[in-house]
């Protein structure tokens, strides 16, 4: 019962950190549109009926039932058509989806509200209206990528000794487990523990672990007097690494892999023995940096969407398994995230800090993705409005009549692809992620 409410509380804080990120990106739209005078009549969080909304001023607040997404309504997104003239006779499918976009547009202005309509900003106002939702979900990134890097701090290998390893095995032995016969790790005959902070190594002050492996590495078969505090006190015990099989280090510490892409291994010295790791608060610029990564990382997958999405097709209709760095949908992400919640074995800080982390890089790809220059998204009305401002600019330039606004109401064709295509990819992700979803356990 206790792991069914750790579950469902960890996926609880991830909905409500989703829909704060996404009250917050229409915000982001919301107040520059307001005060560059465009007439808000609706800020809705989710989408379908309204379960519950209020209206202050011009402009209705509330919130949907179905909570993936929210919108911000404008009046006037799109200018009339040719000659001024926003209602005409349409004939054919596609015409008819172009026009009602118009018709619905030039309904919205009330009179008197002529010049507050949307299409009649300039385009650098336009820019930064539809820039202010992914920007909004950018600083939000920041923010919860800077408490888990600044604040909690990243796990990083500490001097004292976490783990002692009963036996010696090579480091590419199949098993893990001791067995008779396998011989006694020299850590565990010379009295290490777990706990031991390792002070010094044959008179060498120890700083970090990576120097203590390098010391152990490079002195297999003799004697080093290690200096560990224990409880307090300090204690010396004679420790003879023993040569074995293990993986090459670079300068990182990282295992180098080979031309074959296998891990490289070499004759060193072991004792057997693991870090226990500590959270070191990070620099503002490691942070930088990894919200810098998210964005490669994200902008990464949504290149290769195609690719990925027959993989996860293969995966949910097939023995094949899911990857577990490809896409996941909303119920992967509130499954990974109650997941973590549930583990028992891990301190509550690195619960907190898995659920933060899965927030900001929620926020990274609410950035990334709505800047895809395709309408209805953001970075569709960004798009339009640089065109429009490149064909003023050129006309201005060449001394030619102002060609007037660009009419992305001739894109509802595509607009529709688009929202089918983005749905038909959601409930896929969906059903992916109930049948095979990506597990942490």
């Amino acid at each position: 019962m206790e792991s069914v409410l750790a579950f469902v509380i960890g996926v609880v804080i991830i909905v409500i950190g989703l829909g704060l990120s996404i009250g917050l990106h229409e915000i982001g739209h919301l107040v520059p549109a307001k005060l560059f005078k465009v007439k808000v009549t609706q800020y809705m969080i989710g989408f379908g009926p309204t379960i519950f909304s209020r209206r202050k001023g011009e402009t209705e607040y509330g919130v949907k039932a179905l909570p993936l997404g929210g919108y911000i309504s404008m009046i006037g997104m799109f200018p009339p058509g040719k000659n001024g003239q926003a209602k005409a006779d349409s004939t054919g499918f596609f015409r008819g989806l172009v026009q009602d976009a118009r018709d619905s547009s030039a309904e919205s202005i009330t009179p008197g509200d002529e010049d507050r309509a949307f299409y009649r900003l300039p385009v650098w106002k336009r820019i930064i209206v539809m820039f202010g939702g992914p920007f909004m979900n950018l600083l939000l990134a920041v923010l919860f990528f800077g408490i888990l890097f600044m604040g909690l701090g990243m796990p990083q290998p500490s001097t004292t000794i976490g783990s002692v390893n009963a036996c010696a095995l090579p480091a590419t032995s199949e098993r893990q487990t001791c067995e008779s016969g396998d011989p006694q790790a020299p850590g565990a005959e010379a009295g290490l523990k777990p706990g031991d902070r390792i002070v010094s190594i044959d008179g060498t002050p120890i700083t970090s672990w990576a120097q203590s492996t390098a010391l152990i590495r490079e002195h297999p078969n003799e004697a080093m007097t290690f200096v560990v505090e224990r409880d307090g006190a300090e204690r010396e015990l004679t420790v003879t690494p023993m040569l074995s099989e293990r993986y090459a280090l670079d300068e990182r510490g990282e295992v180098i892999t080979g031309t074959d892409g296998q891990p490289e291994t070499i004759s060193a010295g072991f004792v057997g023995i693991g870090a226990a790791n500590e959270r070191v608060a990070q620099s503002p610029g490691t942070t930088l940096e990894a919200v810098g990564q998210q964005i490669s990382g994200v902008a990464g997958i949504i290149v290769n969407l195609p690719q990925r999405m027959i993989d996860v097709a293969n995966a949910a209709f097939g023995p094949g398994e899911r990857d577990p760095n490809g896409p996941i949908s909303v119920v992967g992400v509130g499954r990974v995230a109650g997941e973590i919640a549930t583990i028992d074995t891990i301190p509550l800080v690195d619960k907190a800090a898995g659920m933060i982390g899965i927030l900001g890089s929620l926020n990274v790809a609410l950035f990334v993705f709505n800047l895809i220059p395709l309408l209805p998204l953001d970075g569709g009305h960004i798009a339009g409005a640089l065109w429009e401002g490149i064909r003023r600019g050129f006309a201005k330039l060449f001394r030619r009549p102002d060609p007037g606004p660009v009419d992305l109401a001739k894109l509802m064709p595509l607009t529709l692809g688009v929202v089918v295509v983005v749905g038909a990819m959601s409930a896929l992700l969906i059903y992916a992620d109930l049948v095979k979803p990506v597990t942490l356990l």
